[in-house]
């Protein structure tokens, strides 16, 4: 599940995204029971929603770092109308990365940053996708050229994972070194991802704004991906990390959402105490709490 961290605007941005794409709704609400810093109590703390299918949340909360084009969404449109469509409203607002047009790999193509800041690339594809909203990652700045080392160390750690396909660079794109990934895609427990790397001037790196939650059923699932994600990265709070590309993860018990929204409040905030305290959460404490 993708994990967007929003200053304010969780709800309203789920709201907004729902809207734009069909087979899309709202799941969850998550309230503050009063132990969330900076947070009045009552006030939206996460909102759980599916875009065509896939999960997604948003959280509420001051985050330093903000959405930037390293982490974007490419939209797999089957029709003419439905990418400009889609183009009208994400653009409405928002900034133009590469304008919507023909371009070598696609009929039509365009890369756009929000009113919110998140970047999405919008694809006219003739075949039926795979996955219509698929997460791309750039590696950049320190990371360009580590996109293809990056894919086979996240392969090895998921289980239904295998790399599709790769494209990569040739000896006349400068800056881009000869053999780098111009574009690969991969799974990752079912689910699709795009990378890619780029030597050119980005003012964009990797950060906690938008991060992967992988739910857990046991402890030792837990544990599994805790120490193979923190391998070469670093440990956070709150069941977060930062592996040793700069991508954020968070390792989560499958059942923590329902707890904090249990109806019983003291339950609620229990957990949230207990949580916060936490750096990889620990189930058995949790649902002692």
């Amino acid at each position: 599940m993708t994990c967007l961290w929003f200053p304010h605007q969780a709800e309203e941005a789920a709201t907004f995204y729902t809207a734009l794409f069909k087979n899309s709704k709202i799941t969850d609400i998550l309230r503050n029971t009063g132990d969330v810093p900076d947070s009045p109590e009552g006030v939206v703390v996460a909102v759980g929603f599916s875009l065509e299918g896939e999960q997604f949340m948003t959280l509420n909360g001051r985050t330093e770092s903000g959405f930037n084009p390293a982490i974007s969404f490419i939209v797999n449109c089957r029709t003419d109308g439905e990418i400009t469509a889609l183009w009208d409203k994400l653009s409405a607002g928002g900034q133009v990365l590469m304008p919507l047009d023909k371009y070598p790999f696609s009929d039509k193509y365009g890369w756009v940053q929000d009113k919110y800041g998140l970047s999405w690339q919008l694809m006219l594809s003739e075949a039926e996708p795979q996955q219509k909203i698929m997460p791309s990652l750039m590696f950049t700045g320190k990371a360009a050229g580590k996109a293809e080392e990056a894919i086979n160390f996240y392969s090895a750690q998921f289980e239904e994972a295998r790399v599709v396909s790769i494209f990569r660079y040739g000896a006349d794109r400068q800056p881009d070194r000869e053999g780098t990934v111009m574009f690969a895609d991969f799974i990752l427990a079912g689910q699709w991802f795009a990378a890619m790397d780029s030597a050119h001037e980005h003012k964009a790196a990797f950060n906690d704004s938008i991060s992967f939650v992988v739910n857990c059923d046991t402890q030792e699932e837990v544990d599994a991906y805790w120490k193979k994600l923190t391998e070469g990265g670093q440990e956070v709070a709150c069941g977060w990390l930062t592996d040793r590309f700069g991508i954020s993860w968070q390792i989560t018990p499958r059942m923590l959402f329902k707890m904090l929204q249990s109806k019983d409040k003291e339950k609620a905030k229990r957990t949230m105490q207990a949580m916060m305290k936490m750096i990889k959460l620990d189930i058995a404490q949790l649902e002692q709490a």
